[in-house]
């Protein structure tokens, strides 16, 4: 699953580097208190390691983006998606949240785009600017997957071998017509392990699922567990007024681990214009729109990196 627990749809692309300021050279970014050198340190997101940063999230790519501009019919979105997206974030018990998805997977595509939902390719634009090439044989874990499109993102960036999980049943199918997943199983994260073995993985994402009465957060050392030394992981979540208490305890959990030594923070990235508000409860500062997160961690300790 991927928006609240399913994942999401994409914006335009823009060619931009996250993070990235107008007129400020880029820095290579700095690993688990080490500066990459050689051939893989060749990277950067011209930020400062650990540095929060809050951009207009038009669809693009990387750094600055165009917002969309705001209108009066900003909420006008059809009362049956607004209706869906309340159902699957009720904080119903677990089955009948996941008979939910299944019932919205032949829809869910077409309502995220009405929702102008930018997380997966917000989210897979940044961990490919933070990602040492190659990224071909890179083996990724695309955690509540959905349908499948944060892999259609990331499958544009070069990333090739994909493994998928999500509770939803109806959501992996959709997942597997794509053809992008090498592998694909079904797991409900923070009631069971993810099917892989411990440092599995060059990279895991969770897009969309952490969320208010989604998967808990309580889930990050699970997936560290997969995570291979030296690998990142690139979370997202929302940060509309019904999702706040969610994200201070997902922040302080992140924060915890990074003190524990576990992971280093490479980006924490606001973005203003993140989808479409369903209400104007939610919307921020009446833009008709909320805000979101991505995150870039990569856990330590990082291998020797050879120089030249």
């Amino acid at each position: 699953m991927e928006r609240g627990g399913v994942a999401g749809g994409a914006g335009s692309p823009r060619n931009h580097a996250v993070g990235a300021w107008p007129g400020r050279a880029e820095r290579p970014m700095r690993r688990c208190g080490r500066v990459a050198s050689g051939r893989r340190g060749q990277w950067g997101l011209g930020a400062c390691p650990g540095r929060s940063h809050r951009i207009n999230g038009g669809g693009g790519g990387a750094g600055r983006f165009a917002p969309p501009v705001p209108s009066a019919a900003a909420m006008g979105l059809p009362a049956a998606v607004r209706d869906r997206v309340a159902a699957v974030h009720r904080g119903s018990a677990l089955p009948e949240r996941l008979r939910l998805y299944d019932g919205w997977a032949a829809r869910y595509e077409q309502d995220v785009a009405a929702l102008e939902y930018r997380a997966p390719h917000l989210a897979a634009a940044s961990l490919a600017f933070a990602f040492p090439a190659p990224r071909a044989g890179a083996r990724l874990l695309d955690v509540a997957c959905g349908t499948g499109l944060v892999a259609r993102e990331l499958h544009r960036r070069g990333f090739r071998c994909l493994h998928g999980v999500d509770g939803s049943a109806g959501m992996l199918e959709r997942a597997r017509s794509t053809g992008l997943y090498q592998e694909l199983r079904l797991c409900v994260l923070g009631t069971e392990p993810l099917p892989a073995p411990a440092e599995h993985y060059d990279a895991v994402t969770v897009v969309g699922a952490l969320g208010e009465g989604q998967v808990p957060s309580s889930v990050l050392p699970e997936l560290l567990r997969v995570t291979k030394p030296g690998g990142f992981l690139c979370l997202t979540t929302r940060s509309n007024p019904s999702n706040l208490r969610y994200k201070a305890e997902l922040e302080a959990a992140l924060g915890q681990l990074e003190r524990s030594g576990a992971w280093q923070k490479l980006l924490a990235q606001e973005v203003e214009y993140w989808e479409r508000a369903t209400t104007e409860e939610e919307s921020t500062q009446g833009t008709g729109y909320i805000s979101g997160v991505v995150y870039i961690y990569q856990k330590c300790p990082v291998p020797h990196l050879e120089e030249g």
